[in-house]
């Protein structure tokens, strides 16, 4: 800035100040504001008028001085000119000078005219770069938002979005007079438009991380099948060195703890890792967004969405079925087990009823497609791998705490189909066994063959292996070891459907213990309040419809030796169904009901035997019958026999065989109650060829004849063991002859004597036989033989 000018009122003391100055310096320093006075207010010739006078003073101070000392005045006067010359020259240059500044204060005027418009420029210039350093940081701040978001940093941008807000937006907005005012609006209200690109793109993320989820689902349920299946192995091996620890099934709190060693992450593993992350940041975000609710309603509508499409139509149960069954299983496995996992991880994500809910609807969808597939399974094979999947399934999301009470519900429903399937092929093979009989005795050729029926049978034989003879004689017939397999298979069968893949305790009970010397296992089944023993059900039914039912058809048969071997036969099913019986309460577990188990079989093999037995009774008192309707007897002979008829020795003879063949194998009771029952039906029919009404007489002759029958007939029983008892069925016989052959008859009249003598004798045959006595004279013998020319009784006695 231009120095003010100084006002000054006396030039003369401004003069003499000057003239007084002690230095150059000072001297033009207070000349010049001097000259720059005089020349800015027109005071020029007040000031050379003020220098002028101080001139003339100090004129008339050199001339006093120049009188008073004329030397010095001279010097004085010659420096006062060379003064004055100066001075000229002085104000010359100040004059000069004078212009100069001028010419300078005009120009400084002008420079500080422009400087002032720069500054006012510069200050613009400043503000506006103030204003867009500003706004860049805004801007720079919004891009930084939206690269986060390009980079899938969501929540870092979301941040980024909240703190725009807060540090830039909201303070210059509140600012109306800002610069970036309007800016900072616009921005603002891109903000939602940014945050829900944010909300989108994360429920893209996660769309594209259940897609891939519900890609990789078949595989995680695969590795959880495995893994199970490796947990079955460990605890079974445990079992084999501990046989306590099979009260404890798999899933239980013991396996659990025992196999704590051998943790395994289903969902991170080498083979398979579920990374939940996108998940969580959806989450999280929305839960910023405020927007919790609607993600959950989101998420659990694609999860319902994602469920059906996992179901299929149908299911194919035929060959394929570990590959069709298993991978819906699986996939639903893989399904569930991520809602679980998910649960666990955000417990505020999936409520418990939420999980559930989809677990019951895919265990409905997966029981009803496998229910309509069975429906075309006719093989027992394909329902144990089907049934295999299902307790395979079944353990591992029990493991994950599933309820899987309707799948162990299923389980019976296919183990029912499973039994009818092997009913029928059982039926099949037990129909073919009888009918293909030879109902022979089975002979067995080496001792190989004898200890593999051994195996097969109940039967227990009375001679060791080392005392045997081969080829040896078994009693029953090769119907029955080959039963006895298919009993053994059959049951097996069902120890096959419910092995250790099958454990429930509320519906399969233990299996059948180890029947000697081949193991035999069977389930005992538990439904509501009833206890059902499937297998022996079954069996049961097996049994009596298409093994006994079939030998008592057969028993029709007019061949004695085929009657002997079904009875045989039904006797060692009879064991064998004893001991079945026995083997299933054994086999029942504690938590079981009480109680005996019957087969109803047992009783109809017992109930049949007797009507076998009945069978042999009528084929040989039938044989007996016709033997004794070939008697010849001459009941008036004039001559005594001298042998046995033939008939008698044909009938004899054949008790001895059948007795020494045919019913060989028979128990030794029945072949004793054979005996006792043929002998009393014999003697019964001897004494009814003499009580005919046909025999008119019979003398003393005749009497001899049939004493002599009756004696061999004695003889032939004595020979026999248990004789003894034997015997008796001939008392009546025996009697009935020594009555007739008696000297003194009326001591049948005497009720002591006859009690004595004669206590088996019929009292109304005996009378019969006496009256028909006749002594032995030749006209009375012609008379009655004449008379006697009846028909045909001297040829069949009748």
């Amino acid at each position: 800035m231009v120095r003010r000018a100084q006002n000054f009122d006396d030039y003369g003391s401004a003069v003499h100040e000057v003239i007084l100055a002690s230095s150059d310096t000072e001297f033009f320093d207070q000349l010049i504001p001097v000259l720059n006075n005089a020349c800015t207010t027109s005071r020029a010739p007040q000031l050379m008028q003020s220098l002028t006078n101080y001139s003339d003073d100090r004129e008339a101070d050199i001339e006093r001085i120049g009188l008073t000392k004329h030397e010095e005045f001279l010097s004085s006067v010659t420096q006062l000119q060379s003064i004055r010359q100066g001075t000229v020259k002085l104000t010359t240059e100040i004059l000069e000078l004078n212009e100069s500044i001028q010419t300078s204060t005009e120009k400084l005027a002008q420079q500080k005219q422009a400087l002032v418009n720069t500054r006012a420029v510069r200050q613009n210039i400043s503000e506006a770069s103030s204003a867009l350093h500003e706004s860049l940081k805004i801007l720079h701040a919004v891009n930084n938002a939206h690269e986060l978001i390009r980079k899938k940093k969501y929540y870092a941008a979301l941040k980024a979005l909240d703190d725009l807000q807060n540090e830039y937006l909201v303070p210059i907005l509140q600012n109306k007079f800002s610069t970036q005012h309007q800016l900072a609006a616009m921005i603002q209200r891109s903000i939602p438009t940014s945050k829900k690109m944010i909300s989108e793109a994360v429920m893209a993320d996660l769309k594209t991380w259940l897609y891939r989820v519900r890609e990789t689902s078949q595989f995680l349920g695969e590795v959880a099948f495995y893994n199970t299946e490796l947990r079955r192995v460990r605890q079974k091996n445990r079992v084999e060195e501990d046989p306590f620890l099979s009260k404890f099934k798999l899933n239980s709190a013991v396996e659990l703890v025992f196999d704590e060693s051998e943790e395994f992450d289903v969902l991170d593993n080498d083979e398979l890792q579920v990374d939940f992350t996108p998940l969580f940041e959806c989450l999280h975000i929305h839960e910023a967004l405020n927007q919790s609710e609607k993600f959950r309603n989101d998420y659990s509508d694609d999860r319902r969405s994602q469920r059906d499409l996992l179901i299929p139509r149908t299911v194919n149960l035929d060959l394929d079925a570990e590959q069709s069954l298993s991978s819906l299983l699986e996939g639903i496995a893989g399904f569930a087990i991520i809602e679980k996992a998910t649960m666990r991880r955000v417990p505020n994500l999936r409520t418990t009823i939420d999980v559930d809910t989809l677990w019951e609807s895919m265990c409905s969808s997966a029981i009803e497609l496998t229910e309509r597939a069975l429906e075309e399974i006719v093989n027992a094979e394909e329902l144990l791998k089907i049934k295999t999947i299902i307790a395979l399934f079944i353990q591992t999301m029990e493991r994950w705490g599933y309820s899987v009470e309707r799948l162990d519900n299923f389980l019976l429903t296919l183990f029912e189909k499973y039994a009818d399937l092997l009913k029928r092929r059982f039926s099949e093979d037990f129909q073919e066994i009888v009918q293909t009989d030879d109902y022979m005795p089975m002979t067995i050729e080496n001792a190989g063959e004898y200890e593999k029926v051994m195996n097969v049978s109940w039967f227990v034989q009375d001679q060791p292996l080392e005392e045997l003879t081969f080829p040896c004689v078994l009693p029953f017939s090769q119907m029955y070891p080959l039963s006895c397999i298919d009993i053994r298979n059959f049951l097996n069968q069902f120890y096959f459907f419910a092995d250790d893949h099958f454990q429930h305790p509320t519906v399969i009970d233990e299996t059948l213990r180890k029947a000697s010397p081949e193991p035999l296992e069977s389930p005992t089944y538990q439904t509501g309040k009833t206890n059902i023993n499937l297998p022996a059900q079954a069996l049961d039914e097996l049994l009596t419809e298409k093994v006994c039912n079939s030998l008592v058809e057969r028993l029709s048969s007019q061949y004695l030796g085929q009657i002997v071997q079904i009875l045989i036969n039904l006797e060692h099913f009879e064991i064998a169904c004893r001991e079945l019986e026995q083997l299933l309460i054994a086999a029942r577990s504690s938590t079981s009901a009480g109680g005996p188990i019957t087969l109803e079989a047992t009783e109809r093999f017992r109930d049949n035997k007797k009507t076998a037995e009945k069978r042999i009774f009528e084929l040989v008192n039938s044989k007996i019958d016709d033997l004794i309707d070939t008697a010849e007897y001459e009941w008036t002979a004039s001559n005594p026999p001298q042998e046995p008829s033939n008939y008698m020795q044909t009938l004899t003879r054949y008790l001895s065989n059948i007795m020494n063949s045919v019913l060989l194998g028979l128990p030794r009771e029945i072949k004793e109650l054979i005996y006792f029952d043929a002998l009393s039906h014999a003697s019964e029919k001897i004494i009814g060829i003499a009580i005919s009404p046909d025999v008119r007489a019979i003398n003393p002759h005749g009497v001899a004849a049939l004493a002599k029958d009756v004696q061999f007939l004695v003889e032939f029983v004595d020979s026999l063991e248990n004789a003894v008892i034997l015997r008796e069925n001939l008392d009546e016989l025996q009697q009935t002859i020594t009555l007739l052959q008696s000297e003194n008859t009326e001591e049948l009249y005497d009720i002591s004597i006859r009690n004595r003598k004669y206590g088996r004798v019929d009292a109304l045959r005996g009378p019969q036989l006496l009256e028909k006595l006749v002594p032995l004279s030749s006209g009375v013998f012609s008379q009655t033989r004449n008379a006697l020319n009846f028909r045909g009784f001297g040829g069949m006695g009748r």
